[in-house]
């Protein structure tokens, strides 16, 4: 594998999530604090004018814009498909600024801590999200992987080497400094790792790596006109990344009736009660947990 040229921290992709955002204008008013000797960091303001309102979008969510058929497509040109098409005229491939590895940063309103979400599985993300998870325990893994880069919508198909970090529970359109030190911190240590990538300083361990793989979304409780008939279970709220086995309660009705999750295997839900995946219909993501071995992968790093 090549050494990585070229790093690109994106914020501000939704323009209320105010951590990544924030951490965009700290990196450009003081970028001696990303700059690494063997490769160039650049930042973006994925989505300035969202941010500038603080919504999330002003016409279509900017991270679901980043199909290569909609890149193509010229009759496109809603300002979020207008300015995913100028992100991948500079980020992209082919772009004024190709990158090498892209980090998106978003933060969300469920308990998600700090978690990394993959959309791939090539080798390098797993060994430094393994590598991330193994030095601070607040890591979690969540990989929601696509059939091939034309089917992925989000900013980091863009690169096949990088991902998200999500961090949560923050609400939406604030900063909290804890989460703000910790995303930080965060991007530091992978700006580092790659640093020492580069200048082939990686010990190449078998380090064991804790996956939470994507199975499925599961909407609200919902009448024939579509309204919600039902929340998330009091038991179930602010639980992310924990069990619910079958027979858990997991939707309470509007009258007070508990709705159980009935399914013959347990699973591991995330995102719960997102509040920008309401319009989505989207109550939760629930997710399956896997250990995974890479040592099979080192070879792929000489």
């Amino acid at each position: 594998m090549n050494q990585i040229s070229r790093v690109a921290i994106v914020g501000g992709t939704h323009g209320n999530e105010f951590t990544g955002a924030y951490l965009i204008q700290k990196f450009t008013q003081f970028p001696h604090l990303i700059t690494k000797s063997s490769f160039v960091t650049i930042t973006l303001l994925a989505n300035p004018r969202a941010f500038q309102v603080a919504r999330r979008y002003l016409d279509k969510d900017l991270n679901r814009c980043f199909l290569q058929q909609d890149l193509q497509n010229r009759y496109l040109g809603s300002y979020e498909e207008m300015r995913a098409k100028s992100i991948y005229k500079i980020l992209g491939s082919k772009g004024s600024s190709p990158a090498d590895f892209i980090l998106d940063l978003h933060s969300t309103t469920a308990n998600m801590g700090l978690t990394i979400i993959l959309v791939n599985s090539h080798p390098f993300n797993l060994k430094l999200a393994a590598y991330l998870s193994q030095i601070n325990p607040l890591v979690k893994v969540y990989r929601c992987s696509f059939p091939s880069v034309a089917d992925n919508p989000f900013l980091n198909s863009l690169c096949e080497l990088g991902f998200a970090i999500e961090v949560g529970p923050i609400a939406q359109g604030i900063l909290r400094a804890s989460l703000f030190q910790q995303t930080e911190e965060l991007i530091h240590t992978i700006l580092e790792y790659l640093e020492k990538f580069n200048l082939g300083e990686i010990e190449l361990t078998n380090i064991p790596l804790t996956i939470y793989q994507h199975l499925e979304v599961v909407d609200y409780p919902k009448n024939e006109d579509g309204a919600i008939t039902a929340m998330i279970h009091p038991e179930l709220q602010d639980r992310d990344y924990q069990a619910l086995n079958p027979g858990d309660p997991m939707f309470l009705t509007l009258d007070g009736q508990t709705i159980a999750y009935e399914s013959k295997s347990t699973v591991w839900p995330i995102f719960i009660n997102e509040a920008a995946y309401y319009e989505k219909g989207i109550a939760m993501c629930l997710t399956k947990q896997q250990q995974i071995s890479i040592k099979d992968m080192n070879q792929q790093f000489n």
